[in-house]
């Protein structure tokens, strides 16, 4: 496969969860010919937990706190794809690293999209509640804004591949001649 273009900076996938940032992510990376980091897989590693156990045994603010050190390290790196998890980029210190080391790229996927891609999955612990689709909901109108400071917008589609939503975020880059050089 020709690659798309040379990477000059990381991009960060941001958005919700179910967005697709790390199915889209390695699909990217793999197309430019860069690695692919996942925000929450290198924790888990560093932790010898899962994201679900830090959560249960540290809470949310342990965790967030944990994230933004892995972030930042990350973003010290090569240039890469970054797949982080979908509240990360709420926290201002994180949305501060990730514009002055990196790209951010939001994967919009609108609510139904969403819901249809994670109410079959326990491996999300902020939807386990009494009714988690009202829990993403809200989630989901709380984090739009914030979403939407991130420095490139990709909408996904449920008709979109994986290899659409990827050639679409390709597009997106080459719009930032800082960010990637087209071949």
């Amino acid at each position: 496969m020709a690659r798309a273009g040379k990477l000059k900076k990381t991009v960060v996938m941001v958005g919700m969860m179910g967005a697709g940032k790390t199915a889209v992510g390695r699909a990217l990376a793999l197309q430019l010919g860069v690695p692919f980091l996942d925000s929450d897989a290198e924790l888990e590693t560093a932790a010898a937990m899962t994201i679900a156990e830090i959560f249960a045994r540290d809470g949310e603010a342990f965790f967030r706190s944990r994230e933004t050190e892995v972030i930042d390290r990350l973003l010290c790196g090569e240039a890469c794809i970054l797949s982080t998890g979908g509240g990360a980029f709420l926290a201002p210190r994180n949305r501060a690293l990730i514009s002055a080391k990196a790209v951010s790229v939001w994967l919009n996927a609108d609510l139904k999209l969403l819901w249809n891609r994670v109410k079959h999955k326990d491996s999300r612990p902020l939807l386990r509640t009494s009714d988690p689709f009202q829990t993403l909901q809200d989630i989901y109108e709380a984090r739009v804004p914030i979403y939407a400071e991130a420095d490139l917008e990709v909408v996904s589609r449920a008709s979109y591949t994986i290899d659409k939503m990827t050639t679409q975020v390709i597009a997106a880059l080459a719009t930032r001649p800082d960010v990637m050089e087209v071949l």
